[in-house]
Order: structure tokens, then sequence, then C-alpha cells
């Protein structure tokens, strides 16, 4: 099944520019593998080292925050389901 996966604008140019994304996968830990796969050029921004989430990368299944879900990363997704990224953003003044 493919999930509709939100890109924010910072991070448009590693999925050629576009707004969103359709990636397969059954779980919010297997669409993001198959997200920064496919789009490999989005690992480094999503993704430490370890190949954990950076804990900078907010991600939202529908309207709720995967880190207060119970299973997080194991959530199953439902049809119609969207992943939003939203990555921390500093500066200004």
């Amino acid at each position: 099944m493919a999930v509709n996966i939100a890109i924010p604008t910072a991070l448009r140019a590693y999925v050629g520019g576009q707004s969103s994304v359709d990636i397969e996968g059954s779980t919010v830990d297997e669409v993001l593998t198959n997200l920064t796969t496919t789009h490999a050029g989005l690992a480094r921004h999503l993704r430490d080292s370890s190949g954990k989430l950076r804990s900078f990368v907010n991600v939202y299944l529908n309207d709720e925050d995967i880190r207060f879900l119970d299973d997080r990363g194991a959530t199953v997704l439902a049809a119609g389901d969207t992943l939003i990224i939203v990555p921390a953003i500093a500066g200004g003044y």
C-alpha cells in the first residue's frame, strides 16, 4: 500500500522538487526506510549515523506526532494515511 508523505520545502530538492511523494509500506518505519532508499539524498537529513530518526525531525501520522503513539515506528498504516515530515528550523532574529 502506498502512503503519501508531505515533504517540507527545505527537503524538496531531494525528491525532485515535489511537495509530496507516495511511498510503499505498511508501517511508519517501513515507509520512512523506503523513502530514504528511494530518495537517498534524504537519508542524511532524516537519519543519524546509526540509522535512527534524527531528534530534530518530527514525523506526524495524519495529525499525531509519532513520538506519542504507542507503537511509534511500528505503527501500522491504513489506506489514506499521510505522513508529514517537519524538521526543526532554527535561526531568525
